[in-house]
């Protein structure tokens, strides 16, 4: 790796760690200091290395200089409130703590920061902005892209999720059993929406950010890794997300242009992840309890059989009838009029889809026009426009302008 490359790949990969870690130490109140000393050692690598070149082991620079910051914190905070305010003694750890920065304090702190993160007293987008910036290490500006807002308004989110966290006294721990399930569902949620942004953003132009894909199965793989929270509804997650992560080398063309899943290249869909994604698919069918990540599982890894069998069409339609009734969402309804029209023709989707009356829905509107392709091209081409005019991103411009240019081949 260049010398150049080492240090942001190091602060993608080390920063989360030792945010979590001194987070911990010092506790919830404290999470900005931690953030800003985790944040001070990359800048002493960044005043230093290029001077006294990188060291032999990069990583144990890093967490040196943390420890030796923590340190120096506490010590001037044990003079000043030795001096000055003697009554705020207890509100930081004492300087003898010893900062713990081995593999299991890392894990385990990354572990217990996920859960304070996504409490459910913030809102889900301050629960990812946070997940973003403490457990996966982005920056405020790569946050701002990735929500396609700008850096006064993602600080200002995130210092009220602070805020919130600490007016809450929410605890830096994984939940008792009792509570688990409770707060497990606000944790799995915040990592599908983190892994959907990355899978397919309505609010950048890039169709696909594999970083944020990564981050939110790395995360999904901590909870497995944890016997408290290794759940049938996390494996699941984890193997939704492994049969959709197989699609990223088919997904775009070299240009970087979204290829939809009919005309993508199967030899190119990565198996061992499908395989992976089978296996955990199978550790989650233990115990009782139905998720909707069970649901989608099943039905993404349909869509790892590229054939267009009436089997398989038949079997993705159920499965959205089924997910329906657990929890209603107009891109899942979308979603299981297209099955429909797979297995039983366009005519009777058609019928199906102008019930569902998604006005404001660009989705719905470049439905309507694919299933009137082939039958009404005029109405087609009415629809495509609609759905043009509500795109939120020129990825989706693209593939609807190149649709509408279609359709010409059908008049």
């Amino acid at each position: 790796m260049e010398q150049q490359e080492i240090l942001p790949n190091l602060f993608r990969t080390e920063f989360r760690k030792i945010t979590a870690v001194l987070c911990k130490h010092f506790g919830i109140a404290h999470i900005e200091l931690a953030e800003d000393l985790a944040g001070e050692t990359f800048l002493a690598a960044l005043e230093t290395w290029p001077y006294k070149g990188v060291p032999e082991n990069p990583a144990a620079w890093l967490y040196s200089v943390a420890k030796n910051k923590a340190k120096n914190h506490l010590q001037r905070y044990q003079l000043f409130t030795g001096k000055i305010a003697a009554e705020l003694k207890n509100s930081l750890p004492a300087k003898e703590e010893m900062i713990d920065l081995s593999d299991k304090n890392i894990s385990d702190s990354q572990l217990q920061m996920l859960f304070t993160i996504c409490h459910p007293c913030i809102p889900a987008e301050a629960q990812i902005g946070l997940a973003l910036r403490i457990l996966c290490g982005f920056g405020i500006d790569e946050i701002a892209n990735a929500f396609l807002s700008n850096k006064e308004t993602i600080n200002k989110r995130l210092f009220r999720a602070r805020e919130k966290l600490r007016a809450e006294k929410v605890q830096i721990e994984v939940p008792s059993v009792k509570e688990i399930d409770k707060r497990l569902e606000t944790v799995l949620t915040t990592l599908y929406l983190l892994y959907n942004e990355g899978y397919y953003s309505e609010t950048y132009n890039s169709i696909l950010r594999e970083e944020l894909c990564l981050e939110a199965m790395r995360l999904t793989y901590l909870l497995m890794e944890n016997e408290g929270t290794n759940t049938p509804a996390v494996n699941a997650l984890f193997a939704l997300m492994c049969f959709y992560s197989s699609r990223f080398g088919a997904r775009r063309t070299e240009s970087g242009e979204i290829i939809l899943y009919a005309d993508q290249d199967e030899s190119l869909w990565n198996q061992e992840l499908i395989a992976k994604g089978v296996y955990y698919l199978h550790k989650a069918a233990s115990g009782d309890n139905l998720s909707k990540y069970h649901i989608e599982a099943n039905i993404a890894w349909w869509h790892t059989r590229k054939e267009d069998t009436h089997e398989k069409w038949e079997a993705i339609l159920q499965l959205y009838n089924q997910l329906l009734q657990m929890e209603y969402s107009p891109i899942a309804a979308l979603n299981r009029t297209f099955a429909l029209s797979k297995a039983n023709g366009k005519e009777a989707a058609i019928l199906e889809a102008e019930k569902l009356q998604l006005k404001d829905n660009p989705y719905y509107y470049h439905l309507l026009g694919e299933l009137y392709t082939g039958s009404d091209t005029k109405k087609a081409k009415e629809h495509l426009e609609k759905a043009m005019a509500l795109a939120k991103t020129e990825t989706d411009r693209k593939v609807i302008a190149k649709k509408i240019k279609s359709l010409y081949y059908f008049s």
